[in-house]
């Protein structure tokens, strides 16, 4: 478990090491106090969902996880992307982008049906690669 992230909606880790690997769990937009980023609702409860702030904030938390174990966004070797619809493929690859060139890591994106939260549009998984050298001492 990562201090200060989100907590997991069920009982699994943030991220999981094996070796010099670090498997990084389903990550989604959603802040330690629970609500989205990129989901507002008006007065009227109409929702907004924003693919590009939430895909922004899915890899700025993965961003944080990895570095609890000593690493960042550049040791991820693999990423798989869960979109709930394709027409957000776009604006998620946009922000993507702003991340990542073709030197990054192997990328899969798939649609899914739903996520855990009606708000979500975005979740993704990863591995990256951290020497455990690399692994700050506690």
């Amino acid at each position: 478990m990562v201090p200060g992230a989100a907590p997991p909606r069920g009982r699994f880790p943030h991220l999981r090491r094996a070796g010099d690997l670090v498997f990084v769990s389903g990550t989604s937009s959603r802040r330690p106090d629970g609500t989205f980023v990129g989901a507002s609702a008006d007065a009227m409860g109409v929702t907004n969902l924003d693919i590009r702030a939430q895909t922004r904030a899915v890899l700025d938390n993965i961003a944080r996880l990895l570095a609890a174990v000593g690493g960042g966004l550049k040791d991820l070797v693999s990423v798989t992307t869960y979109l709930v619809g394709m027409n957000d493929f776009g604006g998620y690859n946009e922000v993507y982008a702003e991340y990542f060139d073709e030197s990054g890591p192997a990328r899969t994106t798939v649609a899914v049906h739903q996520l855990p939260h009606p708000h979500l549009l975005i979740e993704i998984s990863a591995v990256a690669h951290i020497p455990q050298s690399k692994e700050p001492r506690r």
